[in-house]
């Protein structure tokens, strides 16, 4: 068996992850926040760096970053969090006001948020405060609550991901007069602040539900025309022992078949139903009738691959056969040693390969093996993780403003197996971690915990250093209520989905990859090797 196949439990790296190291590229202290400046003052976006160790204080209490003036230094002292969630974005950027005389700008009294320079001081702040993410297109402002504040959304996309995917926010900034008479942003809000700014929702009718989804995910299925299918060429797996492994196998055979068809030149016939392994289910057994779209982005598979979906294909092949004389070409192929270079020539309407052997003589991924591998290249590029998953790793890392470090903790069966990790768990204590974490992290620093540890209240003692954030604390982004929950019920067909093991994995390892500082277990916190004793 291929060594990649090996009982590994992590998340799978798809095209457009382009983190190609877990270390950090710059000493964890040499992580300036960045300094937005105008005609008439100095904005900290982050927190103000210290000379003098932090006092110890309560999680929920964040400095509020020094503003500075031609007048004055203003220090705001601490502004408490609200007290419903640990996991809270830091507090907002804030500037003082220049002195500049009114009279002379009355007719900027009244923000008019259409006006021009609004976008403009907006634009120029942003710029220089969200240092993570480039913006693409911002929307024309509109009123805020008070005369003085707008709204305005914008589309982004994080400069760590190679997708060409974009994400929405918006925010409500506070504007000032600034020198000559033009706006300036003195206060900005939180992640999706900008409430009069954001989409119209038609919320969904307890009787005609219509969930909400984003507009952007298109992962119908696609459909053939009775001409079309005859006219194609197509190369079908049988499903194999490949199905209700773990997503590294899933995915390696997965693209092995569809490189097989790419070399060809034929459609692949993909079963959007997966089974998920034990190893990530909450149930520990394998659980079947997951989707493919629950994980992976069947858009972009759609557009850069010829792709259709098993159910439908055997619909339009029954249907043509009953309805002519003439049964569609069909070849079977019943061992995997038949080689696709073999195949090269074959007119065929439809190969049919069948896995019907013991394993693992029935693993997709043993078709590519031996010559072939020369000729078959599994097409990676094809691969991104699910925009509905994205989209809570967004969420999440906007309410940090983009500006977090991350600790990795692996534990669970690794640190109970004291053979092969004999250091693991000891490495791994909660003392243990925040001797290794004040080493190389900033004290109150937004700390995002990426974990496999069950029991919540683990880090508690993080938290008088550190302001702490776990998946845990962002459960309302998966929820009942959730956009995420509306979408995959949607696409079940009304069945709810669970946020499962897998799940979880993804949306952890995607916000630690954000992170201007990543601690890694097996580079940081114990010397055990990744896979065991011997293996480093």
């Amino acid at each position: 068996m291929s060594p990649v196949l090996a009982t590994n439990d992590s998340v799978v790296k798809t095209s457009e992850d382009s983190v190609s190291s877990l270390a950090p590229a710059m000493s964890p202290f040499v992580a300036p926040n960045p300094v937005a400046k105008t005609n008439d003052s100095v904005v900290k976006s982050g927190e103000e760096s210290k000379s003098s160790p932090a006092p110890a204080m309560s999680p929920a209490l964040a400095p509020n970053p020094v503003t500075k003036t031609n007048d004055s230094v203003v220090r705001t002292g601490l502004a408490p969090a609200p007290a419903t969630s640990p996991a809270l974005a830091p507090t907002p950027v804030v500037e003082t006001e220049a002195k500049t005389p009114k009279s002379n700008c009355e007719e900027l009294k009244h923000v008019n948020c259409s006006d021009p320079r609004v976008l403009l001081a907006i634009k120029k702040f942003n710029s220089k405060t969200f240092k993570s993410i480039v913006i693409l297109e911002y929307q024309t402002p509109v009123n805020g609550s008070k005369p003085d504040e707008c709204d305005v959304a914008w589309r982004f996309r994080n400069k760590k991901e190679r997708s060409w995917r974009k994400y929405r926010d918006f925010r409500r900034f506070e504007f000032g007069i600034g020198v000559n008479c033009t706006y300036r942003v003195i206060h900005t809000g939180r992640w999706h602040s900008g409430i009069n700014a954001r989409r119209r929702w038609i919320r969904p009718n307890p009787k005609f539900t219509r969930p909400i989804r984003d507009e952007e995910i298109n992962d119908t299925i696609p459909t053939l025309l009775e001409t079309n299918f005859r006219k194609g060429k197509y190369l079908y797996y049988a499903r194999g022992g490949d199905y209700c492994k773990g997503m590294n196998h899933y995915l390696w055979s997965f693209l092995c078949g569809l490189g097989e068809a790419m070399y060809l030149n034929r459609t692949f016939v993909m079963d959007l139903n997966m089974c998920l392994s034990a190893t990530h289910s909450s149930s520990h057994k394998d659980e079947e009738g997951k989707d493919f779209r629950f994980y992976f982005d069947f858009e972009h598979l759609k557009e850069t691959a010829s792709v259709v979906e098993g159910t439908e294909f055997l619909r339009d092949w029954k249907k043509w056969d009953k309805g002519h004389k003439r049964k569609v070409p069909l070849k079977k192929i019943k061992s995997y040693k038949t080689t696709p270079m073999q195949l090269k020539k074959d007119k065929s309407t439809i190969i049919w390969r069948q896995f019907d052997g013991p394993e693992p003589d029935n693993y997709w991924y043993r078709v590519c093996e031996g010559q072939a591998a020369k000729y078959i290249h599994r097409p990676w590029h094809t691969i991104w993780k699910s925009k509905r998953l994205m989209n809570i790793v967004t969420e999440i890392s906007g309410r940090m403003d983009w500006d977090f470090d991350a600790i990795h903790v692996i534990r669970g069966e690794k640190a109970q197996n004291k053979q092969l990790w004999p250091n693991l768990d000891s490495d791994t204590s909660p003392n243990a971690i925040l001797t290794k974490l004040q080493q190389m992290v900033q004290p109150w620093r937004n700390l995002y915990v990426a974990t496999n540890e069950p029991f919540y209240n683990y880090f508690d003692n993080l938290r008088s250093h550190y302001k702490v954030h776990l998946l845990n604390d962002y459960k309302e982004l998966w929820n009942g209520a959730s956009e995420w929950y509306n979408e995959t019920t949607l696409l079940n067909g009304g069945k709810p989905v669970e946020f499962d093991g897998y799940m979880r994995a993804v949306v952890d390892t995607e916000v630690l990859y954000r992170a201007k500082t990543r601690v890694e277990t097996f580079y940081n916190l114990t010397k055990d090797c990744k896979d065991g004793i011997n293996t480093c």
